[in-house]
């Protein structure tokens, strides 16, 4: 109840903060100071708290602050660089668990022999995420393997994250351009129980490695042991792709290539892996890829995955091959037989074409260069109430079955924006979504 109660007072320092400098914002105002200049330094400072608190807490606060992340080149310029800092935190690394801890864990989970099955194990964690950390060591039979091992109370932290994150929920939205908290927040609690057990995970681990065996870009490592709260896979040794976001920043002319190689791996990965496995990885963050040596892509963490037995949906590459052809009449009829648009509105092709636009601009040329000036646009345009598009997007709404699917591809256009890449996107619809090419090739 304790640590309850202290995760729960650091999470409320959020909205007192927020308060705190609102009042002495108006102060500011009043005494003349430039409004915009002040709204921004306000917007910065709040965020900055936000994600410092997220960071330091693991649960759900730490695993909501994952999921946005990925949405940081979406920030404005405007809110400098220090804003962008405090989110791409939040994709390395959490306070670690203590080694002591860590081996009762293992005793519970493996039984007190635990270290005969080891032929040796490193107690300092080589990464450390929202729920669990990982920790190298080296299996009885020689391998190397990657230990995951979950947080004592995990549990009990993740639930009461998010049910004082839902109560922040608008407040966080305020100062996050182009995040649909909500629905973050909605689709995390949903899949909590699924998480936080990780013989689920590995279930979903060995799917995707079973599949994607022998695949000459993509790699799954091996599922070697798993309990409820310990899972141990083989080791791969790469560099993660948030490095590789990292150095393109630093020599953006001479890691083209490479940010290009993996920005167009994530994407066959991602596209491919409901034809191919049935699930969909739903956990789009740069913690969770890394580029081998051999150039092929390694992917892991599992344990938010979403079934799509069929496939992805074929309305969805109908009607993506609708707003390509620019066909926005029967794109609106579709929304409107398919639950697109709230009952008892009314909305105009016109007002569908206007608003989508912006949106369909990677699927529109053979090749699309995904920039933070683009997302920045997009997301602007998203969350701008001025505009005449913001009264088209309160008509409409996420069918339910499609909303994880639209949270991976945006989440994959962050980090693809977070690259600077430039991705074959009509390429991989056309290979990968039902719908799309056939309904082009009938056109």
């Amino acid at each position: 109840m304790r640590r309850s109660s202290s995760r729960n007072a650091k999470l409320a320092k959020i909205p007192l903060g927020y308060a705190g400098r609102a009042a002495v914002g108006f102060g500011r105002k009043l005494a003349g100071g430039d409004k915009k200049e002040i709204n921004a330094d306000l917007n910065q400072k709040t965020a900055e708290q936000i994600f410092a608190i997220l960071g330091e807490l693991k649960g759900g606060a730490m695993k909501f602050g994952q999921a946005l992340s990925v949405l940081e080149a979406a920030v404005p310029e405007e809110y400098g660089e220090h804003y962008r800092e405090a989110l791409t935190k939040l994709q390395a690394a959490a306070p670690p668990l203590p080694a002591a801890a860590v081996h009762r864990v293992l005793d519970q989970q493996l039984g007190t022999g635990w270290r005969k099955r080891f032929a040796s194990f490193d107690d300092e964690p080589t990464a450390s995420a929202s729920i669990g950390q990982v920790h190298k060591a080296e299996w009885s039979d020689g391998r190397i393997v990657a230990v995951k091992v979950q947080y004592p109370g995990a549990d009990e932290a993740l639930r009461a994250d998010l049910k004082t994150l839902n109560r922040l929920s608008g407040m966080i939205g305020s100062v996050i351009p182009g995040a649909d908290v909500k629905p973050m927040l909605a689709e995390i609690n949903e899949r909590t129980e699924e998480e936080l057990d990780y013989r689920t995970e590995a279930a979903n681990q060995r799917r995707f490695q079973k599949a994607y065996a022998g695949h000459p870009r993509i790699v799954v490592p091996k599922v070697v042991a798993g309990a409820p709260k310990v899972l141990v896979t083989e080791w791969l040794e790469g560099t993660p792709v948030s490095k590789i976001i990292k150095r393109g920043e630093e020599d953006p002319a001479g890691t083209v290539e490479v940010r290009n190689l993996v920005a167009g791996l994530m994407g066959e990965f991602h596209f491919s892996s409901p034809s191919i496995v049935g699930l969909l990885h739903a956990d789009p963050h740069p913690g969770n890829f890394m580029l081998l040596a051999d150039n092929r892509l390694a992917v892991i963490d599992y344990g938010a995955c979403a079934p799509l037995p069929d496939g992805f949906p074929r309305v969805l590459g109908q009607m993506c091959a609708m707003a390509v052809e620019e066909r926005y009449e029967e794109l609106t009829r579709l929304m409107y037989d398919n639950g697109w648009i709230l009952p008892g509105r009314t909305v105009t092709h016109q007002e569908i074409a206007d608003y989508l636009r912006p949106f369909t601009d990677p699927i529109s040329t053979e090749s699309f260069h995904f920039t933070r000036r683009w997302m920045q646009r997009v997301a602007g345009k998203a969350t701008d109430m001025s505009r005449p598009e913001m009264r088209t997007g309160m008509a409409l709404q996420l069918p339910a079955e499609h909303l994880m699917v639209f949270r991976v591809l945006m989440g994959s256009f962050g980090i693809c924006a977070q690259l600077d890449a430039e991705v074959p996107f009509m390429r991989l619809m056309q290979e990968w979504v039902p719908g799309y090419a056939e309904y082009r090739t009938a056109s």
